[in-house]
């Protein structure tokens, strides 16, 4: 008999086989989670209960090439507060005091900062000093999160800023030296395992373990903060003093190819970078390498150095400059209208002849100009190592867009357009023996594994060494024959060549205002240690190379000759020379 007759046999299985799916699913669901998502759950698990740290490595130094350090890392902590982990009010109290203590902060603006955090981890520095971060860990205090994070500081301040460039809070170069040899300051980083409570806190007696990180290497660069120092506040001063945008100035060993200084402006602050400037990225370039300009008539040393390499003409050949040139249509005066009839190849470079110029173009022809332009360098990189090199531009017959003019106006350096370093490169070439010297700033890196020196390496023969000879001759006579005497240096015989070049508009054509003073040169004479270039744009008060930046170099070759100790040149008037 049915002792439920309300409750009808279908009812009954129905409600069965509903149970018994729903079982069923509870137990796919038990097997599914034990089984194909235990790997999960049990990292879920681990992760809760053990802590891994990143331990990172102590970042390489990096060093003048007398080993002085420029940039160097010194560990700091990165100190956060972790709201979850607060056990009590009083103990939020006890961490917030600490920290505050620790990093002279106001308890007030901490607690405040964490009620605007809403329960998320506040951060309260990263650059709290080592001993005083270990000393905060000691107290053992739940909620206090601290990590060790490596911070670059500067011995010698901004000294070579665009150079170096800067880390990020990684730790990682981002530009400049920095970036390009990081795999070589950065070192590998270390590991730190350890058992930690429900609230993240490392468990006292709890199992620990560390691997400790390789150290970065250490960069030693071919620059002498000494000259670099010369160069930088001469730089500054000469930019102040002309109200320019900006300028360049390079010291490198026309023997070797090392540079012994390389400053650009504008640049930045390496110890209060501004991220938040849209213009700051604007500044970390390294305008030397990067920034490519029409170099004017410091350019005519190649031209000329081509001719007489050729044997087309000697310091003595004259031509006959009887005012303006035409050709093609256009008329190509000198820069000053001043014409001086018959007058020799070194007269040319002394008066910084155009119409000269172009008369040693239509000799030299178009093939042999831009093969000698490429055997100088010209239109490629230097390979000089830094990120972001340019490689210049010049046109040539192949090029549809190459007119005969521009055979022209190259000659005396418009419309071809190159970085100071390649000006600086190709002119070491001309004074060195007529070795073109591949460009280099490490001198050494310095590590765990040993030392690896970088050689000077000779990219090939440019010009011969009695055109070298030759050049030599004519640029000293450039110098000590001027009417104007800024690029002399009392007791010591000197080489170079001014320019004054026009700044080329955007829209086409020169802006009207615009130029770029420079001049490149040598010291001293009888045996060149030193080739110095030196670059400003658009000063305000004079446009002219000989005012505006051969003071500079006078200034910086007599500053290193007093600090290299050369004597000074036979037969040549000694002044008194302050060190």
């Amino acid at each position: 008999m049915n002792k439920h007759p309300h409750l009808s046999p279908l009812r009954l299985h129905l409600v069965l086989f509903f149970m018994g799916l729903c079982t069923l699913g509870l137990v796919v669901r038990t097997g599914f989670l034990q089984i194909a998502q235990h790997q999960e759950f049990a990292q879920q698990a681990d992760d809760t209960h053990w802590s891994r740290q990143t331990v990172p490595a102590p970042r390489g130094m990096i060093k003048d090439r007398e080993g002085n350090p420029i940039a160097i890392a010194q560990t700091r902590w990165e100190v956060s507060l972790n709201p979850a982990q607060f056990r009590s009010a009083a103990a939020r109290e006890r961490a917030v005091a600490a920290v505050a203590a620790a990093t002279g902060a106001s308890p007030q603006d901490i607690q405040k900062k964490l009620e605007q955090a809403r329960d998320k981890p506040l951060l309260v520095t990263d650059n709290l000093e080592y001993a005083r971060g270990k000393a905060l860990l000691g107290k053992s205090l739940p909620g206090i999160v601290a990590q060790e994070r490596i911070h670059r500081t500067y011995p010698e301040g901004n000294l070579a800023a665009g150079l170096l460039g800067f880390v990020g809070r990684d730790g990682a170069g981002l530009t400049g030296v920095e970036a390009d040899f990081n795999p070589e300051l950065a070192g590998s980083a270390g590991t730190l395992v350890f058992e930690r409570d429900s609230v993240g806190n490392p468990i006292p007696l709890g199992y620990r373990s560390s691997a400790p990180p390789a150290p970065g290497a250490d960069l030693v660069l071919t620059i002498d903060r000494f000259i670099q120092r010369v160069v930088e506040r001469e730089l500054d001063a000469a930019l102040k003093k002309h109200g320019a945008a900006g300028g360049t100035v390079i010291v490198m060993q026309p023997h070797t190819g090392a540079i012994l200084a390389m400053a650009s402006r504008p640049s930045f602050d390496l110890r209060n970078l501004a991220f938040s400037d849209p213009k700051a990225m604007d500044l970390v370039r390294n305008r030397a390498v990067t920034d490519l300009y029409e170099p004017g008539s410091t350019f005519k040393l190649i031209t000329m150095a081509t001719a007489i390499n050729e044997g087309l003409v000697t310091p003595e050949t004259t031509y006959f400059d009887g005012g303006p040139v035409i050709k093609y249509g256009r008329a190509l005066d000198t820069w000053d209208h001043k014409h001086f009839g018959t007058e020799t190849m070194t007269e040319l470079l002394l008066h910084s002849n155009n119409v000269g110029a172009v008369w040693l173009s239509d000799k030299l022809e178009p093939e042999r100009f831009y093969q000698s332009l490429k055997r100088f360098g010209f239109g490629q990189p230097t390979q000089v190592g830094l990120s972001g090199e340019a490689g210049g531009v010049f046109r040539t017959p192949k090029d549809q867009d190459w007119s005969p003019i521009d055979l022209a106006t190259n000659a005396f350096g418009q419309g071809i357009t190159m970085t100071p370093l390649q000006l600086a490169t190709a002119v070491s070439a001309i004074v060195n023996g007529g070795t073109l010297m591949r460009p280099y700033l490490v001198d050494r890196i310095e590590g765990p594994e040993g030392v690896r020196q970088f050689k000077p390496v000779a990219v090939r023969q440019v010009i011969s060494a009695e055109t070298s000879r030759t050049m030599r001759y004519m640029m000293n006579q450039t110098v000590e024959k001027s009417s104007v005497k800024t690029a002399t240096v009392a007791g010591f015989h000197v080489g170079g060549k001014t320019g004054t070049a026009t700044v080329p508009s955007p829209s086409g054509g020169y802006e009207p205002d615009a130029t770029i003073a420079s001049i490149v040169g040598f010291f001293p004479y009888e045996s060149p240690r030193a080739v110095v270039l030196v670059k400003i744009d658009r000063p305000k008060d004079s446009p002219w190379g000989s005012q505006v930046a051969s003071p500079v170099f006078s200034t910086v070759a007599r500053e290193l000759l007093v600090y290299w100790r050369v004597p000074p040149s036979e037969g040549v008037r000694v002044a008194r020379i302050t060190p």
